[in-house]
């Protein structure tokens, strides 16, 4: 019995979904993980009184101090804004989740340029950069100039740790409320006493606020360990900054002029493509013989 071949248009409904999701990209923080301003897998720790736009939450732990917390409940924070407090809820596992992915994501942008340890007086376009460690990788003022691009991205990959003195500052200029910004870390990131920091910080283990430090416009993200705030604000708000990001540096796109790379598909999508083009191929196939047994038999 000759089967025919399975129709190119079908598999093209199925498949190209998935090629096209890969081709132009959700957000990298995905929704659960974009509601949050702090997030910590083993603990979140505040000393009061700290100023958060946006949930606070841990998981898979659920020790929060500083904060009210039930676990497995959101509950509301005099301290949170726009957002509420989520000690091992279902919302704070998906967040983890979206994280692993999105350190993931930014990594396929590649290493980009090579820095120095010191970023301290740099002005530096959108772009993708690689840093080193060092004692501290901010001693003063590093600007980040988007060029009038309101949808300007920038991505530091920061191998190992990430360090900044106190008094240091992020200025963010020449940009959007669709700009993005990302500090990808490879393991663990201290803001010194009164930082003014801008953007999201992706931390494999822990985020150490240090007294007065600020996220003015971004999120501390912890994935394995812990993050321990000491009278902080962090916002993923960020409304009224000349500048700046209304979510939270969440955005960003790559420019055509090719001056970004840009994030190839996941080796995860490839193969749920191909599964699910293997998977159609069989059930037409057993369609096929089923139905030829059924007009053969009398």
């Amino acid at each position: 019995m000759m089967l025919r071949p399975v129709s190119l248009s079908v598999v093209a409904f199925v498949v190209l979904p998935l090629f096209t999701a890969a081709a132009h990209g959700e957000s990298i923080l995905l929704s659960d993980l974009a509601s949050f301003g702090v997030l910590g897998a083993s603990a979140v720790t505040n000393v009061p009184t700290s100023t958060v736009v946006g949930n606070v939450g841990v998981a898979p732990g659920s020790s929060i101090t500083g904060f009210n917390s039930t676990p497995g409940v959101a509950v509301a924070d005099p301290q949170v804004t726009r957002g509420l407090v989520h000690a091992t809820t279902a919302v704070a596992a998906r967040a983890q989740q979206n994280l692993t992915i999105a350190r993931s994501q930014l990594a396929l942008f590649g290493p980009g340029t090579l820095l120095g340890a010191d970023l301290a007086g740099l002005t530096l376009p959108a772009g993708v950069y690689s840093v080193p460690a060092g004692v501290s990788n901010l001693t003063g003022r590093l600007t980040l100039d988007g060029g009038g691009r309101a949808d300007a991205l920038w991505v530091f990959q920061m191998p190992s740790t990430f360090i900044t003195s106190a008094g240091s500052v992020v200025d963010v200029i020449g940009t959007g409320s669709s700009a993005g910004l990302y500090w990808n870390v490879g393991s663990s990131a201290t803001l010194g006493t009164t930082t003014s920091f801008q953007g999201n910080l992706l931390a494999l283990t822990s985020i150490s606020l240090n007294t007065g430090a600020t996220i003015g416009c971004g999120r501390a993200l912890a994935n394995t360990g812990a993050v321990t705030m000491d009278m902080n604000t962090v916002s993923i708000g960020c409304a009224g900054s000349p500048g700046m990001g209304t979510n939270g540096f969440s955005g960003g796109s790559v420019p055509t002029d090719g001056g970004t790379p840009s994030p190839v598909p996941e080796p995860t999508t490839w193969l749920l493509s191909s599964i699910a083009l293997a998977g159609l191929i069989a059930r037409a196939r057993k369609n096929r013989i089923v139905g030829a047994h059924a007009t053969a038999t009398p």
